[in-house]
């Protein structure tokens, strides 16, 4: 049994067929899937799904590069969401250098705040990371939150030592269809060095499709192609490896506080 930790179901991508995406991620294993927000409509939409589906839960949140455009009272509206009894983490926060949507201190702001509000509710945070590694850290490093259920770098592309560094703080790294495509050879050896009790598996559907998929909408499914990987990468079976990362996910999103399968 497997666990896409980081999916956007919400998106109109899956708007004609989302009951039979959803069949196939439980053909294929999945027994749960984490329905993550990147901005208050979302965030709404992840708690609705998840209040629908049983083997949903959902984490609320704004991302980065939709802060410039949140309303005054976002904050206010991600705590009221958060207490619904299928949100199992605050995010997708975190930072994005990469784009310029917002001002890299507004950013870390809203990182700040979303960091404070997952350690006042006792829920781990999802954290999006691009070209912003030393920052990220200083703010996590920052903001300790609940032991041992700290949070999890999603779609992770950093570094050895950003790795080391983010497990040390007590958080948990992800990976995405990205591990499998030719050119993250890079990304490859650093997941390979990732201690087994601290590795999740994603899809961040829709996108990101793994290999041999790639460029073609993703879905939940398809998680097992990057958890395959990762299991060659550690010379385990599949079947150790979705053991490990769902045993993971369950320790960092404790599911007895979400849905149910």
């Amino acid at each position: 049994m497997l666990v896409d930790t980081h999916a956007h179901l919400m998106d109109p991508a899956f708007a004609p067929d989302l009951p039979a995406v959803l069949e196939r991620a439980w053909a294929a294993g999945v027994e749960r899937i984490v329905c993550v927000g990147y901005d208050l409509e979302s965030s709404r939409a992840a708690v609705t799904l998840a209040a629908r589906y049983p083997n949903l839960v959902a984490a609320v949140g704004v991302h980065p590069n939709y802060l410039a455009a949140a309303p005054a009272d976002w904050l206010a509206e991600i705590r009221a969401l958060a207490v619904a009894p299928q949100v199992v983490a605050i995010g997708e926060t975190g930072l994005d250098y990469y784009r310029d949507y917002t001002p890299p201190e507004q950013q870390r702001r809203g990182f700040a705040a979303q960091l404070a509000l997952a350690a006042e509710l006792g829920l781990p945070v999802v954290v999006h990371c691009r070209e912003a590694e030393s920052d990220v850290l200083a703010a996590i490093s920052a903001h300790p939150g609940p032991a041992d259920r700290r949070g999890v770098l999603h779609c992770f592309s950093g570094t050895e030592a950003t790795m080391h560094a983010a497990v040390a703080a007590g958080y948990y790294i992800s990976f995405a269809g990205t591990l499998t495509f030719k050119n993250a050879a890079a990304l490859r050896a650093v997941a390979a060095q990732v201690p087994r009790e601290r590795l999740l598996v994603e899809t961040d559907a829709p996108y990101l499709s793994p290999a041999p998929y790639r460029g073609q909408r993703n879905e939940p499914a398809r998680v097992a192609l990057t958890a395959a990987c990762l299991a060659a990468l550690h010379q385990v079976s599949l079947a150790e490896m979705a053991r490990q990362t769902t045993a993971n996910a369950q320790r960092l999103f404790r599911w007895e506080n979400g849905a149910t399968a």
